[in-house]
């Protein structure tokens, strides 16, 4: 794929036309993160990171997916806070995805962000995405949300669904500057924070009472 012409090509669109080409445009067989990363190039980094989440706002799980797609999202992040071009490791960059598997994911998730374009609007609340502090709490929230992806609850319901939802909204709130969407992804990740709490609050209140029986 060519990177720039890619990258040309999708001005103008809509973020869901844009997504949706681009995972048209995906081979049938395997694809890697550095193609992906070719494809978007640095300024596309958002919008990346917005393709990456859409296979977890679906009910099936492709094994794997979210360390490797949760530390890619992580990088962004990092490089977007201190300024930098991403940089993967090479193990990472290489990795090959099924993209077969892949593409229904994708599509399949296309469906959130169609439901974000009906709700986001340009440079609304512009007071929490103009400003250098603004930047810095918006990409710390970016990384808290991709490390929260990458927590090991991956078996159970929604706690890869909740931490994507605050990518997509942060990305999408972001891209084009719209402070709603950004409030949308805070409260996201308070949710995530909250419902973590509670997974791991009752796994010690059953492992605690497990104890007791074989004690007893």
């Amino acid at each position: 794929m060519n990177a720039r012409h890619q990258a040309n090509e999708y001005d103008g669109a809509s973020l869901g036309e844009q997504l949706a080409t681009i995972i048209a445009a995906l081979p049938e067989d395997h694809l890697t993160l550095g193609e992906l990363l070719d494809v978007f190039g640095d300024e596309g980094l958002l919008l990346l990171t917005m393709l990456l989440t859409l296979v977890f706002l679906i009910p099936v799980s492709i094994p794997g997916v979210s360390t490797v797609f949760g530390a890619a999202i992580l990088l962004v992040g990092i490089s977007r806070l201190i300024g930098r071009p991403l940089w993967l490791p090479a193990r990472l960059r290489v990795k090959a995805l099924p993209a077969a598997k892949l593409r229904p994911g994708l599509t399949g998730g296309l469906a959130w962000v169609r439901r974000l374009e009906r709700i986001s609007r340009p440079h609304r609340l512009r007071v929490l995405v103009n400003g250098r502090v603004q930047n810095l709490f918006n990409n710390l929230a970016f990384i808290l949300a991709a490390l929260l992806l990458m927590a090991p609850f991956g078996f159970v319901p929604f706690s890869n669904t909740l931490p994507a939802l605050a990518l997509l909204f942060l990305a999408a709130g972001m891209i084009q500057r719209d402070g709603v969407a950004v409030l949308l992804g805070y409260l996201a990740n308070v949710g995530t924070i909250i419902y973590f709490g509670i997974l791991i609050g009752g796994g010690g209140v059953a492992a605690h009472e497990l104890l007791q029986r074989l004690a007893g």
